[in-house]
């Protein structure tokens, strides 16, 4: 039934009971993610109705081409963010990292949920078991969807080759054992892991903050966005921040190799970042830290937001701070050469 501008149902009490209707891609990654987001709201707000509605993405769609080369910064989000503005949906389940680090207008992120590990993992083909990437022979051609990733490995493994691979967790899996075109493969650790899948994890590696998952929703709806606050995980909100304002000064999306680390220990927000040229010969990395000690409380206005969060519930003060470390840092970088840097990998991916 519908009452008003929201889907209803009538429990089998006569109750009438919103429906919360959650986007999400149709992976069974995505679905894992998204049910887990459900189960959380389900346990807080136990009287709301919720539906899944899967769609299918332009990254889901274009498996032929590299992510960096395809030009859409928006590939695994676009079509979800279109359901949303048209109301056909209420809120979307991402994994954060694919969301832009600029919003259309409208929208926001208002959950963003712990972080499990953001580390890369290293998958061997069958035949290299007991091997690493130190130790794997000269020329082993080594399969990642990430330009970033790339760029990072080559740098530390000289004698081993990288190549694109594109698909889902399982379809890169299956391509990696039933092929010989992969020695291994770089994936999500916090993906296996959601997946079970954690005994296929042989090494771990770090080159993108990930792990974290976001909740999408229209700014305007005050009451959706107090729901799913309730997931904010103040931590990973902070990291999060400082992250994207990092990527955001520097333009870094999937067409350029850069790269960022956060930490929190004794209110102490701590942010490493890098720029790689393409083949990872040249490169700049620095780091900062700011306090985000919340004994500093500020007032915030109702609408203010940080590269796109909206967390009332997290002290305000210390999102300005987070922000400001990821601006700041990416400035140090960029009075370094960073810019020249990236731009060069630009031209060259773009070539390519």
């Amino acid at each position: 039934m519908e009452e008003g501008p929201y889907k209803c149902v009538r429990d089998g009490n006569g109750t009438v009971n919103r429906v919360i209707r959650m986007g999400t891609r149709k992976s069974q990654l995505a679905r894992i993610q998204t049910d887990y987001v459900a189960e959380k709201l389900k346990t807080l707000y136990p009287d709301v109705h919720l539906e899944i509605v899967a769609m299918s993405t332009i990254g889901d769609k274009i498996l032929d081409t590299a992510l960096s080369k395809i030009g859409e910064k928006s590939l695994f989000t676009k079509e979800l963010e279109n359901a949303l503005e048209r109301n056909e949906v209420d809120l979307v389940v991402h994994s954060l990292k694919d969301l832009p680090t600029t919003l259309p207008n409208g929208f926001t992120i208002g959950a963003v949920l712990q972080r499990e590990s953001p580390h890369d993992a290293v998958v061997l083909h069958p035949k290299n078991s007991g091997l690493t990437l130190d130790t794997l022979p000269d020329g082993s051609v080594i399969g990642t969807s990430s330009l970033r990733r790339a760029a990072q490995l080559k740098k530390r493994f000289p004698h081993l080759e990288f190549k694109d691979i594109r698909g889902n967790l399982n379809t890169r899996l299956k391509k990696l054992d039933e092929k010989e075109d992969y020695a291994a493969i770089i994936l999500a650790a916090a993906g296996l892991k959601r997946m079970g899948w954690e005994a296929r994890v042989s090494q771990v590696q770090f080159c993108i903050p990930q792990g974290a998952l976001a909740v999408e929703v229209r700014a305007r709806d005050c009451d959706i966005l107090e729901m799913v606050s309730t997931l904010h995980h103040s931590e990973t909100v902070l990291r999060c921040i400082a992250e994207r304002a990092f990527l955001r000064r520097l333009e870094g999306g999937c067409s350029v190799p850069v790269a960022v680390n956060t930490e929190v220990k004794d209110s102490v927000l701590s942010l490493t970042g890098a720029v790689y040229s393409l083949d990872g010969a040249d490169s700049l990395k620095e780091a900062m830290e700011t306090s985000v000690d919340p004994g500093n409380k500020l007032v915030a206005a109702a609408d203010i937001q940080h590269v796109g969060v909206t967390a009332h519930n997290v002290p305000q003060c210390a999102q300005v701070a987070a922000e400001k470390l990821g601006v700041d840092l990416a400035d140090l970088l960029l009075s370094k050469g960073a810019m020249e840097i990236l731009t060069t990998a630009r031209k060259l991916n773009d070539a390519r």
